[in-house]
């Protein structure tokens, strides 16, 4: 797909059952060396936590990963001592909220950030951010990433 001289490439990554989420969270990150801001689009229970979750294991988080449904924001740490942030805007009622929260100082950084409810604040995603949009039919989850 092509619009105004940028190339979009899409990937898609097909999870069957909870078994898979190891791999798809290895091939994520394998699609995607050196990006570090991941916005999560789907409907509520497509399994954006639960991914999530996946993916902050293969970065060597061995804290507890939970959905920041209520604090916003979660913070961890990976194997290498790298932060990760690990976000939740579905309780937000205005772009103002985000402002609040001071987004510049985590999507600006160098850590990695993981939104969840991305549609939310969408305008406010820095440039090369990765898109991933979940569907799901039944147990299976498909991801299309951008």
């Amino acid at each position: 797909m092509k619009g105004r001289g940028f190339f979009f490439m899409q990937h898609l990554i097909q999870i069957n059952n909870l078994s898979e989420l190891p791999s798809a969270a290895k091939q994520l990150l394998h699609l995607f060396p050196g990006k570090k801001i991941f916005a999560l689009f789907g409907t509520m229970g497509a399994g954006k936590t639960t991914f999530i979750t996946a993916v902050c294991k293969e970065l060597g988080v061995t804290d507890t990963i939970s959905s920041p449904t209520f604090s916003i924001v979660n913070e961890y740490k990976s194997a290498e001592g790298e932060k990760i942030f690990h976000f939740d805007f579905y309780r937000i009622n205005s772009i103002n909220e985000a402002y609040d929260l001071g987004y510049e100082d985590y999507f600006y950084s160098t850590a990695y950030c993981f939104i969840e409810w991305a549609e939310k604040i969408e305008e406010l995603l820095p440039e090369g951010y990765v898109k991933v949009v979940f569907t799901k039919d039944g147990e299976e989850r498909t991801l299309t990433v951008e």
